[in-house]
């Protein structure tokens, strides 16, 4: 389904016939849906009639989607919204015409050159009976924590793209299932 292709007219609210016009669903469908997908959840009005507002529209549509083009089981497609849902709030998603401007306009990071060897620390010194020590390493020695150097205001910016960048990245491994014969998701 191309998404283009349907348009959600500029209303607050929606009742449940205007939705099965817009999304082509049936009404019995689209409120057994409801009791599939707590995140589609329509609110009631005073006379008990769903109303439905522009995000849960789109939400019908991208639930039609999972199910019936790219094949997923109920529960495969509510782990998958789950998983897109969780993510929206942490991640931006970039097309590749917007990561050109993106990446037009953002400074690529700078790298730190490594210290000379004459200025490296010597090992720091065990931390076994420290509280605050960090974790033990495989061999069994615990460290104390290293000291926090001050960052720039750029090198965080760099940072925070990269954290993005590698959030993107993870959600996609956790979405993606592999596809094999007649298993779907």
């Amino acid at each position: 389904m191309n998404r283009a292709a349907v348009s959600i007219p500029e209303k607050l609210f929606f009742k449940i016939g205007e939705v099965c016009d817009i999304t082509g669903i049936q009404a019995h469908v689209l409120r057994y849906w409801e009791s599939e997908f707590p995140m589609l959840a329509p609110q009631k009005n005073r006379a008990g009639q769903r109303t439905y507002r522009k995000r849960d529209v789109e939400m019908v549509l991208r639930i039609k989607e999972l199910l019936y083009e790219d094949q997923y089981t109920i529960a495969g497609a509510k782990k998958r919204l789950t998983n897109e849902l969780r993510g929206a709030s942490k991640l931006k998603v970039v097309t590749p015409e917007m990561g050109a401007q993106v990446s037009a306009a953002a400074p690529a990071p700078q790298l730190v050159p490594a210290p000379p060897p004459e200025m490296e620390e010597s090992p720091r010194p065990f931390a076994e009976t420290r509280p605050d020590a960090a974790p033990a390493e495989p061999g069994g020695r615990a460290y104390a924590a290293e000291p926090k150097a001050p960052v720039s205001n750029e090198s965080r910016a760099a940072l925070r793209r990269l954290r993005e960048q590698l959030r993107a990245i993870m959600l996609l491994l956790e979405t993606e299932e592999p596809r094999s014969g007649s298993q779907r998701r």
